[in-house]
């Protein structure tokens, strides 16, 4: 019987069967679940100059700023980064009274967890690296990252929009006028969250288009989401979107589109220090506004760190203008054992127990044509059940306008 030797044609088609193999093997890692799962990450998770482990278990990667994931964009490939704004508002309220972001001796005040351990130099960014388990939590790849359509709409008189896919809000807005950015000092506490797979939230929405389909949104402020980042901690966020949650956008940096410019603050981190009931309080502060002159939407945290900006090709309404600004508070009610849940708004008390018990915004502004900061005309509230979660405005020199607002969820009024 004839023996294969060398290259002869056995075994040349042993050599085919395995290269097929190994093809084959390798087609099926890649569509099993831990291939998927590899692939996202790898796409997520950029190449880091330097990774600082904070006290809380992040990861936080420093990414040179040209890698950033906003790049993956097919519009920003040939992007010029825009390094500053043009313009800033003019008529900013002194944030010097704030607690958080007050500097002693010099040194770069305390803002995030991920500080104790380190910062990122120059020409980085800091990006929350995202693992395995964020990914394994996600009801899917697709949809990890992005949430369901949850802008409150006061205006709604149908009773079957109250509360949709169990979303419920206390919040202040203004409406009817165009509106070139928004800006508030957020009250930061730690709620209590009930089901894994609810959250809480506290922030402002600057909105343009109707609530359709075709919602152009932005969002900033804090939020504390077991399903998004597999703790209770109270974390910075930012989210946007272009056609109302459906395809575009996500929170953070976890899709393309926000460019961050900044070195010092890491989106999805952990905020510090938060407030205690009847003790020390501690505030964020976030201006959102949109630069005459190149038309992007930048953003701001604190008194001197400008974030990054979303480009306004990212939009179709807030290309020009929004049509609406809502500052407040937002929690998931998914009624385990159909009854309301007990996941708490703000502090988890309500408007009525005053400043170190109940949470706040205060100094809320808006941004007008003219790129002055204005406190707001005609604010109205919105809550869809004011016995689970309320909100109490008002308006004095030291705060300007501002708002109470907040709640435990279920109580014996709220069941």
């Amino acid at each position: 019987m004839a023996r294969a030797r060398g290259g002869g044609p056995a075994s040349w088609a042993v050599a085919v069967a395995a290269a097929w193999v190994l093809w084959a093997a390798a087609v099926a890692g890649a569509r099993s679940p831990a291939g998927r799962v590899h692939r996202h990450l790898k796409r997520l998770n950029k190449p880091a100059v330097k990774s600082i482990e904070s006290p809380d278990g992040d990861i936080i990667d420093c990414v040179h700023i040209s890698h950033q994931p906003a790049f993956d964009h097919p519009l920003l490939k040939n992007h010029t980064i825009q390094f500053r704004p043009a313009y800033r508002p003019e008529g900013l309220y002194d944030d010097a009274k704030s607690s958080i972001g007050s500097n002693n001796a010099g040194e770069k005040p305390m803002l995030q967890m991920w500080h104790r351990n380190g910062r990122c130099p120059e020409g980085t960014v800091p990006i929350r690296r995202t693992k395995k388990d964020d990914l394994l939590r996600a009801s899917s790849m697709r949809r990890y990252g992005r949430k369901r359509h949850t802008v409150p709409n006061p205006l709604s008189v149908d009773p079957n929009m109250l509360s949709e896919g169990g979303h419920q809000h206390a919040i202040a807005y203004v409406q009817g006028d165009k509106y070139y950015g928004a800006k508030a000092t957020i009250n930061v506490w730690e709620p209590k969250i009930q089901q894994a797979n609810e959250f809480s939230l506290s922030q402002l929405w600057i909105l343009g288009g109707s609530f359709g389909e075709d919602l152009n949104s932005i969002e900033a402020g804090w939020q504390v989401s077991p399903d998004l980042y597999g703790d209770n901690n109270t974390r910075l966020f930012t989210y946007w979107t272009s056609d109302a949650y459906q395809a575009t956008g996500c929170y953070n940096m976890l899709c393309s589109g926000f460019i961050q410019i900044n070195s010092e603050i890491a989106m999805g981190a952990s905020i510090f220090p938060i407030s205690n009931y009847a003790g020390s309080q501690y505030d964020i502060s976030i201006l959102i506004w949109k630069d005459p002159k190149e038309g992007n939407w930048w953003m701001q945290f604190g008194k001197e760190y400008v974030l990054g900006y979303w480009p306004s090709f990212l939009f179709s309404y807030l290309a020009d203008s929004a049509s609406m600004i809502e500052w407040g508070g937002e929690v998931v009610n998914s009624e385990p054992d159909g009854a309301h849940t007990s996941t708490q708004m703000g502090s988890g008390h309500f408007p009525e127990e005053g400043f170190g018990k109940a949470s706040y915004f205060k100094n809320i502004q808006v941004v007008d044509s003219s790129n002055q900061l204005s406190a707001p005309k005609g604010v109205g509230t919105f809550t869809e059940q004011s016995n689970c979660y309320d909100v109490q405005n008002g308006n004095n020199g030291d705060w300007g306008t501002y708002f109470y607002y907040g709640g435990p969820g279920k109580n014996s009024n709220c069941p």
